[in-house]
């Protein structure tokens, strides 16, 4: 039997926070309405389905990347290697990995890349779901830890509120040193 795990992972543009990633293999036998790639879903909707997906699938998981890993390795490299990390992550070994994109990470299990697979996709467009709402819900903490900054409304994203904050306030350990905006602050600061 074919066990087809799909994997996406969000937070690859902003200044702000790791990359997380998610696996998810679903049950042919149960399937859920309404899956589409996060991006075009409302934050509710989001969430909604992100309950009924680790509910339902057969398994999910997580992987991330640290700030600290993004700004050693670059953005694509820690992205791939937070994919890498849930695909690990799963607790029942998939036969094929979908994935959303043009790059497959360093897998042990047959990989296809696919473009907009988020859109075509159920189990990538699960994937993609569940990864944003737990992104979502750490800069919603992180907002908690750094007032001022607005994580819980922008989610690190480089927004001109965001922007005006970090010529403000400076950058906090949460940001990425080696994303332009904040490379060029911290080298103002020396």
């Amino acid at each position: 039997m074919e066990i087809i795990a799909g994997v996406d992972e969000v937070g690859r543009g902003p200044l702000a926070g790791p990359v997380v990633a998610a696996a998810v293999i679903l049950d042919p036998a149960n399937p859920i309405e309404g899956l589409k790639d996060s991006k075009k879903l409302s934050a509710v909707k989001r969430e909604t389905l992100s309950e009924i997906i680790q509910k339902q699938s057969m398994s999910y998981a997580f992987g991330e990347a640290s700030v600290e890993e993004i700004d050693a390795l670059n953005i694509l490299q820690a992205s791939l290697l937070a994919m890498q990390r849930a695909v690990n992550n799963l607790l029942i070994t998939p036969t094929k990995i979908l994935i959303d994109g043009n790059r497959c990470p360093n897998l042990s299990i047959p990989a296809e890349a696919i473009i907009k697979g988020d859109q075509k996709i159920p189990a990538i467009s699960a994937a993609s779901i569940i990864a944003k709402v737990k992104r979502d819900a750490m800069l919603v903490d992180y907002d908690k830890q750094f007032p001022g900054y607005g994580f819980a409304i922008h989610k690190g994203y480089p927004t001109k509120q965001h922007l005006l904050a970090l010529e403000e306030l400076g950058p906090t350990i949460i940001h990425r040193k080696s994303f332009g905006p904040v490379c060029r602050l911290l080298n103002e600061y020396r």
